[in-house]
């Protein structure tokens, strides 16, 4: 049996125009903004050099002190909506995201104190997650949520350490832009 983890789930959208916003463990949902320290808006943090680039910024209030206890090796489920509660109006296309915005999708931890007091500067980061581009059929991670209707599913590594977290989820969306180069190699 495996100790639990407590996180308090950070929403970072470093790219995109959405909103993480649920978190399930092992397909039990923890209720909409619950233990997620949601941003009001939907729009990115463009500034790389800015403190909000780890957790965005504007936080809906209240915000949520709500810890959620994970167990190593669980199935942690993540949603992501266009705006708070899911589609912006009836057949929202861009919901969650515009199809247009690929990217990877990237999760990591930070030990704390207290997930529920923790602020998210100067936290020691690590990465426990990371889906990027699928070179066979040319998808991202961002694809796969939005197939997944907003979800997007993961495990907890089974040998994070007992303890609070911080957990940051962020989805990097992309626009494609082409470019071609003529170059000749010389040997």
């Amino acid at each position: 049996m495996y100790a639990p983890i407590v996180v308090l789930a950070l929403a970072a959208s470093t790219s995109a125009h959405t909103i993480f916003q649920r978190l399930n463990v092992d397909n039990v949902d923890q209720g909409e903004l619950t233990g997620i320290r949601v941003p009001t808006s939907n729009t990115p943090i463009q500034d790389v050099t800015s403190a909000n680039i780890a957790c965005n910024s504007g936080f809906s209030q209240p915000v949520s002190d709500k810890v959620i206890e994970v167990k190593a090796g669980a199935t942690i489920g993540a949603y992501w909506g266009h705006v708070i509660g899911g589609a912006q109006t009836p057949n929202d296309k861009d919901d969650p995201i515009a199809v247009t915005h690929h990217g990877p999708v990237i999760t990591y931890l930070a030990k704390v104190d207290s997930a529920a007091t923790a602020t998210a500067e100067g936290l020691k980061w690590f990465k426990i997650q990371e889906d990027g581009l699928d070179t066979t059929d040319g998808s991202w991670g961002v694809d796969r949520m939005v197939a997944g209707k907003g979800w997007y599913k993961f495990q907890m590594p089974s040998c994070i350490a007992p303890g609070e977290y911080l957990m940051r989820h962020e989805i990097i969306g992309m626009l494609y832009s082409y470019m071609v180069l003529a170059l000749r190699l010389i040997v």
